[in-house]
């Protein structure tokens, strides 16, 4: 029997094997849990059957946790713990939950009522991404979606060159994949020649790349290529864009 706590559960990044990204450990808190907090019931009930193909998935009871979410509702999602001493598992789409991710909202509650909470090991593409880029790993701060509108977007790019300069701290955002590279081309108009890039794509899958350069190589290896060839180097698969200052 494993104790009762708030357990968060990573989820693999795309089709990446379970076994290669998730230790067994998981697997034997997992098929403890009966309960689970969800950022989309089936995606998280294909990811369950996953990791325990016997699971009896109509014995489990799942709750969402998105964008769509009364936060009224996300104390009463703990009472199974709080009244019952039961665990509860977190389950976000991909990656680990509470990590630029609505389970945040549930975790700090659980905190602020004294509750146990536990976070499982499992792949988090910032962290992966900052680990293959060779920018700076002592201090980065993910930033999250940048502004739409142009010329916010190129504002906070600026910003954030700013911030990598002065304080030495590699600066990490995302972006809808379709949008990719809308947002390389904006960095590379944005952003000094020497400015550090780093595009990390679909990481821990088959087709990961991630690929370091600065500006100035950057506009260099993307010049005229064209739309097919653009998509090779700046996929529109989710990804993790870094920048950090110049040698």
């Amino acid at each position: 029997m494993i104790c009762p706590a708030l357990y968060l559960i990573p989820v693999t990044l795309g089709d990446t094997p379970i076994q290669q990204v998730l230790p067994a450990y998981n697997h034997d808190i997992i098929v403890e849990i009966r309960h689970f907090i969800v950022e989309n019931v089936r995606s998280a009930r294909r990811f369950l059957k996953k990791v325990e193909p016997s699971i009896d998935i109509d014995q489990l009871t799942f709750v969402e946790l998105n964008q769509h979410t009364d936060p009224k509702q996300i104390s009463s999602y703990l009472d199974p713990l709080v009244r019952e001493h039961l665990p509860i598992g977190i389950i976000s789409e991909a990656g680990c939950p509470a990590v630029a991710d609505p389970g945040a909202d549930v975790v700090a509650i659980a905190q602020r009522k004294g509750l146990k909470v536990i976070p499982l090991v499992g792949p988090s593409s910032m962290i992966l991404s900052v680990m293959a880029s060779g920018l700076n790993g002592q201090s980065f701060a993910f930033n999250g979606y940048l502004p739409i509108e142009d010329s916010q977007r190129v504002a906070r790019v600026k910003q954030l060159e700013a911030r990598a300069y002065a304080e030495d701290q590699t600066q990490l955002f995302i972006e809808t994949p379709y949008r990719n590279a809308k947002m390389m081309q904006t960095l590379l108009q944005s952003l000094r020649p020497q400015t550090r890039i780093c595009l990390a794509s679909n990481v821990t899958c088959p087709d990961e790349q991630v690929r370091t350069l600065t500006v100035a190589e950057w506009k260099q290896r993307l010049k005229g290529l064209s739309d097919e060839q653009m998509q090779r180097l700046v996929p529109r698969v989710p990804s993790i864009f870094l920048i950090y200052k110049g040698c």
